[in-house]
């Protein structure tokens, strides 16, 4: 602890909080890798494997409302350690003897785990906001692109990481490695995160929980519709059709797609560079309209290319490339607009209902994922996903529009 000693406060706290979520999203997609990993040695479908994380969206939904109200009444550093501590809870579930990891069992640990990690990312979110003085928005827009970029490049990590504990320890052994690291992070944060954090001076009543921002509602309408976009077609879809279509083994498709979600973070990283910041501009209702639209042209292109048997492969892995940079700016330009857009006091509740509607498209896209895909083929799931990335761009006309320097 004597390396944060000589800095200022105001980056100690970042520092813990950053190392706090890196530390929860590493072990959370190492997690989902286990348990896609062991049931598909088990011999469940693509599909079955995906319902398993049913409640971990669903939860998401609740846990998001629910949780911006509690981090305004409790401080987020409350919420953020009681995330943390969930997490530890459902690795321990998943150590019981293998006869008793029953279909339920595991959902209902999914469930807990969904419950911690979108706890631990509002708390993360909303904190930062409280660390960077209110006329620097080029730092703040910094700051969370950096925060929100190495969290999806360390839960790619996390896939791989998952993958080889499962092979070098099985699936027990390496539940209970996560668990004992997580747990030595979970002491340090009780340590070292600030008491008051993010709490609010007057304790918000439960009926507030819905915000009363017009930009924080059409933001988040707007971020439903794009996550919903990315994972009608990437969760169940793409896995299966890389598998079924292209022949792929499975190490190979979860190889592929980790390096596709690190790759995604480091582009998020340094999206505030891509979008203008070096000029002096921060993102504004405009910003995100206009990479909306460029978004919405990528997978209507590979409907096409598969629709028509036009070069499919190729187009595909291209456009998924293609894809994942533009997803990733505008994914970190709403991180950044919400975190501007909430309110000081209380700033969780904003962000909450904000990741709630995130949580609400995730849960949207992984059901459809499985349903048209299964029905219709993966040309129609990439049609859906055109409709809701211009249903956004929609929705983002309405947002505010400023330049600040």
């Amino acid at each position: 602890m004597g390396f944060l000693t000589g800095l200022s406060p105001e980056i100690r706290q970042y520092l813990v909080v950053t190392g706090n979520y890196w530390a929860f999203t590493l072990t959370d997609g190492a997690l989902r890798m286990l348990v896609v990993l062991y049931f598909h040695g088990l011999g469940y479908s693509p599909l079955n494997i995906a319902m398993l994380f049913l409640f971990y969206e669903i939860f998401g939904v609740v846990t998001n409302l629910i949780g911006g109200w509690l981090g305004a009444r409790l401080g987020l550093n409350k919420t953020m350690n009681i995330g943390l501590f969930m997490q530890i809870v459902a690795l321990g579930m998943l150590l019981v003897p293998a006869a008793t990891l029953t279909i339920p069992w595991v959902m209902a640990a999914q469930a807990l785990s969904g419950i911690a990690k979108d706890l631990n990312k509002m708390s993360a979110k909303s904190s930062i906001k409280l660390l960077v003085p209110t006329d620097a928005q080029g730092q703040l827009y910094k700051w969370v692109a950096i925060l929100t970029g190495s969290k999806n490049a360390l839960k790619g990590a996390g896939f791989f990481l998952g993958g080889a504990l499962l092979t070098l320890l099985g699936f027990q052994y390496a539940i209970l490695c996560m668990a004992v690291g997580l747990l030595l992070v979970w002491i340090f944060s009780l340590f070292n995160l600030k008491r008051d954090l993010g709490k609010a001076k007057n304790k918000p009543k439960f009926t507030e929980i819905f915000s009363k921002s017009q930009a924080v509602n059409t933001l988040s309408a707007a971020r439903l519709f794009l996550f919903g976009a990315r994972d009608v077609w990437f969760v169940v879809a793409l896995p299966v059709y890389l598998a079924s279509t292209f022949g792929w083994d499975h190490w190979y498709v979860g190889g592929f797609l980790a390096l596709w979600v690190i790759a995604y973070g480091v582009v998020q990283a340094f999206a505030p560079r891509l979008t203008g910041k070096n000029q002096g501009k921060v993102p504004d209702g405009r910003s995100a309209l206009g990479w909306a639209v460029l978004l919405s042209v990528v997978p209507a292109c590979i409907a096409l290319a598969i629709s028509y048997d036009f070069h499919a492969a190729n187009i595909l892995v291209g456009g998924l490339m293609l894809f994942g940079a533009l997803f990733a700016i505008n994914s970190s330009l709403h991180s950044y607009l919400i975190v501007s857009y909430a309110s000081e006091d209380g700033v969780s509740l904003d962000v909450g209902f904000y990741y709630m509607a995130n949580a609400m498209g995730r849960l949207i896209g992984t059901v459809l994922s499985g349903w048209v895909y299964q029905l219709y083929g993966m040309a129609a799931c990439l049609w859906i996903s055109a409709v809701f990335i211009a249903l956004a761009a929609l929705i983002s006309v309405k947002l505010p529009r400023h330049q600040q320097a």
